[in-house]
Parts: structure tokens; C-alpha cells; sequence
């Protein structure tokens, strides 16, 4: 999920704090209904993690020039406007006017498509694509430093290129707004806590994860303080914010059909080793395989970050997310997605397995379960 990893709602504890709400409408809460019986899926995949973040650098492998663009943890999706914009500038330097992509997730198909803008003519090469891609298996929330990097390892230019390609991808979305489909649409978010304590927070061991929302403020809605009785979750505190929501499935679409509007072509091939490049008729390559990189360039810097998702069936009258002990439950137009994020940032580090745990999904279903049983 290169961008399941930012499956959490950082959106609604604004680090710029946050304020009452006066008195109104009090929103409306339909439950969600959590039972095992409406669970219809379980879907895993590993995010690649960087310490020194998102690799966008340019190498020589023969005679190809190849532009990187993977490694983003937990933030693919919401940062992939803004990485592949760097990207294709520096793809576009070498002067070539065909260009290649290799992978057909969130990072190639927003490198192929501003290729094609740049005046490109783009192949995109991968083994897989939407829905079978590890990026279609993300939650959908707009989480820009979701894991993004560890500020120790990071150098000192890299917060100002973070803000670059977040600003950058933020009013990227904005043109996807109101199609159909909803590819892209607002979605508040609550987070709650009892009377006694501030809004649950993630948990950090030890690792110094990048965070780097304040640099975005002026573009990031605060949140909002409801006590009991100005929301629909009980005798706690509430903090809402609206934040974007990625329907990954329609917002794929979108992206392909944009893709092949433009003259694209799509081939299906899978690479084991960079040499094996050189045998691509174009001279220049935007590299985007996401975790594939691991193996493709045998990046031993990537660091797997496991992400599962339990998938509920939709109910169109849910149009909201919330966060509940360490469970994030999040409703898109293709189901709603419930989360175990417990261990905070650490949750699923360095863990490789894609395998499906039954156990984790229900000790997550049960919890929104209870929460809204309460």
C-alpha cells in the first residue's frame, strides 16, 4: 500500500491546534455496521520505506538514463503529484521526447501522465496493473509525511522539498473534485477520546519519523472540538476535520483513462535486473516499481511497512471516518475500510509478510463494533 501507510487520521489532530465549535447543527452520525458477516475482504501489502525518504535521483545503466521515483512509506499517493513532477523535470532534461515508465501504480501513472503534458510520448511498462498493483490495496487518506522519512536521516533541504511535493500534489487533486465516480472527494474525520485525555495519539518507540504538516497549515483544515452532545459517538470528546479521500479503485480508473487518452500504450513486462533495461527502445526511464525496488535495484535501504485492511461492504450513508482505540475505520464508495493502527508509527515496521491475519481483522471490526454497540 505504497500509500496504505498513511492509513491513519493525522488529518483530525491538527498540530496547529484546534477549535471549539460553536453551537449548530450537530452532525449526523449513521453507524457503521461492523459484523464479520459483512466483511467481504482482506487485503495486505507493504509499503516501501525509506529513512532518507522518496529516492528521485537519476543514474546511468548502460546507455538508459534512469530517473528514480519510489520509496515515499506511507505517503505514495498523497505525495505523487509533487514526486513525479520532479521526476519527469529531470526525465525531460536528458532531451528525449519518448519516454518509458516502469510500474503502474500511484507514482507511474502520475509520472506518465505529466510526461505526456511535458509533450512525451509514454510506455509504461509493468508486470501488474490496477487493480492488481500493491498501491491499489491502500487506504485512501490523505497522509503527505505518513512515514515519509526519519528526520536523522534525512538532509537539510529535505522539509522544503517535502512541502514542495505535497503543496504541489494538494492542488493536483483539486481538478479531480466533482467527476464521476468521486475519485476524489472530502471526507471528515473524527478522533476520539473519553473526558479525561487529549485525542488518542500514535505511538512512537523510538524511530524519529519526519513530520512536516505545519509547513502546510494554511492548506490543512483544523480541527474541530465537539464535546458529548454536539456528535453522535457517546459520552466522549471529539475532534473533526475534513481531509481528502482517495476512492483508489474509480481514482485508478481515472488516472488509466487519462493515460490512454493521451496516445499512451501499456505493455505487460516484468523486469529482474536493471541491465535488463537496455533492451527498451527508449533512452530515458522513470523508474516507479514502488516495493519492487527492493529486488529490481536490490535497494537494501527499503524498509517493508505492512499494512492490512479489512473491508466491510459499503453504506453510502456512511460519509465519514473515525478513529477508535487504535482502530481507524474509513467509508469510501467501495467499501469501508477498518484498520488495526495500535502501534502507532510502528505498526507493521519491517515486517514483510502479505499474508492475511483473520485474527487482526476481527479484533478490529470488533472494536467499531463496540463503539458504535456503546
Amino acid at each position: 500500500m505504497a500509500a496504505l501507510a498513511g492509513a491513519g487520521l493525522s488529518g483530525c489532530a491538527s498540530r496547529a491546534g484546534s477549535v471549539a465549535v460553536p453551537n449548530g447543527v450537530i452532525p449526523r452520525i449513521d453507524p457503521i455496521h461492523a459484523r464479520m458477516d459483512r466483511m467481504f475482504r482482506i487485503t495486505v501489502c507493504s509499503r516501501p520505506f525509506r529513512a532518507a525518504g522518496p529516492r528521485l535521483d537519476v543514474e546511468k545503466v548502460g546507455e538508459k538514463t534512469v530517473v528514480h521515483n519510489y520509496g515515499h512509506g506511507g505517503s505514495g499517493w498523497s505525495l505523487s503529484w509533487g514526486s513525479s513532477a520532479i521526476a519527469v523535470e529531470k526525465a525531460m532534461g536528458s532531451g528525449e521526447k519518448e519516454l518509458a515508465v516502469i510500474g503502474c501504480g500511484a507514482l507511474g501513472l502520475t509520472s506518465a501522465i505529466l510526461a505526456q503534458r511535458a509533450g512525451a510520448k509514454v510506455t509504461i511498462y509493468a508486470k501488474e496493473r490496477p487493480p492488481a498493483v500493491r498501491s491499489s490495496r491502500a487506504t485512501g487518506s490523505w497522509t503527505p509525511d505518513s512515514r515519509v522519512a526519519l528526520k536523522s536521516k534525512t538532509d537539510v533541504g529535505f522539509p522544503a522539498l517535502w512541502e514542495k511535493m505535497a503543496r504541489t500534489s494538494f492542488h493536483a487533486y483539486e481538478n479531480y473534485l466533482g467527476l464521476a465516480g468521486n475519485p476524489i472527494e472530502w471526507v471528515d474525520r473524527y478522533r476520539l477520546a473519553d473526558m479525561t485525555s487529549a485525542p488518542e495519539s500514535e505511538r512512537n518507540d523510538g524511530l524519529d519519523f519526519g513530520h512536516y504538516m505545519d509547513r502546510i497549515a494554511d492548506i490543512t483544515p483544523r480541527s474541530e472540538e465537539l464535546p458529548p452532545g454536539r456528535h453522535g459517538f457517546g459520552n466522549r470528546m471529539a475532534y473533526k476535520a475534513p481531509s481528502l479521500t482517495f476512492n483508489v479503485a474509480s481514482y485508478s480508473h481515472q488516472l488509466l483513462t487519462d493515460f490512454f487518452v493521451e496516445g499512451g500504450k501499456l505493455e505487460t513486462k516484468e523486469f529482474h535486473q536493471p541491465q535488463e533495461l537496455t533492451s527498451l527502445p527508449q533512452k530515458t526511464i522513470i523508474h516507479a516499481t514502488g516495493y519492487g525496488a527492493k529486488t529490481l535495484f536490490d535497494d537494501k535501504s527499503i524498509v517493508p511497512v505492512r499494512g492490512q485492511i479489512a473491508w466491510l461492504i459499503p453504506q453510502p450513508e456512511v460519509r465519514y471516518a473515525v478513529y477508535h482505540k487504535g482502530v481507524v475505520a474509513l467509508s469510501r464508495r467501495d467499501g469501508i475500510v477498518v484498520q488495526s493502527l495500535g502501534g502507532g508509527e510502528m505498526q507493521g515496521y519491517n515486517d514483510p509478510s502479505e499474508e492475511p491475519n483473520q485474527a487482526e481483522a476481527s479484533a478490529a471490526i470488533d472494536t467499531i463494533a463496540r463503539l458504535f454497540g456503546s
